[in-house]
């Protein structure tokens, strides 16, 4: 049975089939898969060595120079995946030995150096960093070198590149730079914990900390104290993942998994769409406060911005707190595509509603350390949401329930100038733009990741169909208002 499912579960990665974009997904997600199964069998204490071994098999290294590194990797893996290094607040946290082989950064000349004879590389370098060898091929002496780039301009072969290490390339805000050992390091006074370094590490040697086991533990405590339930909170992403089955499917494995009730983050929007749409007409200029990227960035970028952050919580904290309010007893977890909601739930306007956050990568994990096949299940409904809530999953949605807010709520008289940041790139010229009073928008949505929520580093795949997907859920919701969404409430 077990070499059954093992196949079973390796076939996951097959083009045809793969509910991951990477095979660095894939690894992170089987380490996550053996501390749960673990965990819900309560023999992680005693089998955690052996992670690694049951990962990668016998003396044949599928990925590294060795077993003996790969599995040493591993073990780092499984670190992160109970919990990580609980002194580093911050949840991105950089694997060291894992970061070694990235080529070093800045200036290289490559072998299409011819040796000519005009040097002109060496004329136009400021810091006399350039010499040649007997051959006249050019060398860049890195300690001279201030990577002005000038040189690479200059050569009439193309021969000099400047490379940017894919982390350092991924990360827009400058957050990480190269430590002596040639190994990433992040500042945390810069990162805003979006994860964009995470996905696009192509080693894996950037991950983020997984709080996987204190959901596990939350599920396992209610099951013998019937005053006690967990409840599930699920980003509108969810509808763009878990494409090999029925969304109706995947909210009855969660509560397979045994979470006693599954509600829509997407309802929470329709609150806040309700309230941010007021606040906005009320102050005439806000910034949004959905994306914890964004705020993050604001407050660490462009602090004379802050005061412009709308006051409301966010889409997972509105709803959780409306949970908490009337089942001050339970667990609530949010479930979702974005690595910054594991530091938003560490925020004291937060962390009394929201116990735990997760992401899809996780949640997949879940299932399958339960050998839950979600694909054999029938099907559950949610409670609607409005289309309003549900589109906030994507780049401009928000914006677009802001102006249903408004039209509802009577402010029609209101002149709504949006403006959408679809990744933290466009977040920032926005922000420099308003800075410098030179930015025409009273609203200015803010998403740190490409495409937005659907774009999140700790979605399964990344697929240009994932806005389709979540439009196509958005419509399932008919013709609900905002407003009707709020006042009917949902369920608990």
């Amino acid at each position: 049975m077990d070499k059954y499912y093992d196949d079973y579960m390796d076939r996951m990665y097959d083009h045809s089939t793969r509910r991951f974009d990477t095979k660095i997904q894939y690894l992170k997600y089987k380490v996550l898969r053996e501390v749960a199964r673990e965990a819900w069998n309560d023999t992680l204490t005693e089998n955690l060595l052996d992670i690694p071994k049951t990962i990668v098999p016998g003396k044949t290294p599928t990925m590294r120079c060795c077993v003996y590194k790969e599995r040493a990797i591993l073990a780092e893996r499984v670190k992160i995946a109970m919990g990580g290094d609980k002194e580093r607040k911050n949840v991105i946290q950089v694997i060291d030995i894992a970061c070694d082989e990235c080529p070093a950064a800045g200036y290289d000349v490559t072998d299409s150096c011819r040796g000519c004879l005009a040097h002109r590389c060496e004329d136009v370098c400021p810091r006399h960093a350039i010499s040649f060898d007997h051959n006249h091929v050019a060398h860049i002496d890195k300690s001279k070198c201030i990577e002005c780039g000038q040189c690479s301009k200059v050569c009439p072969y193309s021969a000099i590149v400047h490379r940017i290490r894919p982390c350092q390339n991924a990360c827009k805000i400058k957050a990480i730079s190269i430590n002596e050992d040639d190994a990433a390091v992040i500042d945390d006074n810069k990162c805003i914990s979006c994860g964009a370094c995470v996905y696009q590490c192509p080693f894996g040697a950037i991950t983020d900390k997984s709080y996987i086991l204190d959901v596990i533990d939350y599920i396992k405590k209610s099951e013998n104290n019937t005053k006690y339930n967990v409840y599930a909170v699920i980003a509108p992403a969810i509808s763009s993942q878990f494409t090999y089955a029925k969304l109706g499917q995947v909210i009855t494995g969660l509560k397979k998994l045994g979470f006693y009730k599954v509600i829509e983050a997407a309802h929470g929007a329709d609150m806040v769409a309700k309230a941010e749409s007021k606040e906005l007409a009320e102050k005439g200029f806000l910034t949004s406060s959905c994306c914890p990227a964004f705020v993050s960035y604001i407050k660490k970028s462009f602090p004379k911005l802050e005061p412009n952050v709308s006051s409301n919580l966010s889409p997972m904290a509105t709803v959780a707190r409306y949970i908490r309010e009337q089942k001050p007893d339970s667990k609530i977890v949010f479930i979702g595509p974005c690595t910054a909601k594991k530091m938003e739930i560490k925020l004291d306007t937060v962390s009394p509603y929201v116990d735990s956050a997760m992401t899809f990568e996780e949640l997949q994990a879940m299932f399958d350390s339960r050998d839950i096949d979600i694909t054999q299940l029938e099907e559950s409904t949610l409670d609607n949401a409005s289309a309003f809530g549900r589109i906030f999953a994507h780049c401009g949605g928000l914006a677009e329930a802001v102006a249903e807010g408004l039209k509802e709520q009577g402010f029609e008289d209101f002149e709504l100038k949006a403006y959408s940041c679809d990744g933290i790139e466009e977040c920032k010229v926005a922000l420099l733009k308003k800075n410098a009073g030179k930015l025409d928008a009273n609203f200015i949505e803010g998403m740190a990741c490409n495409g937005g929520c659907v774009g999140g580093a700790g979605c399964l795949t990344h697929s240009a169909k994932n806005r389709v997907l979540v439009d196509k859920y958005s419509k399932e919701a008919g013709s609900k208002s905002i407003l009707e969404s709020v006042q009917e409430g949902t369920s608990l």
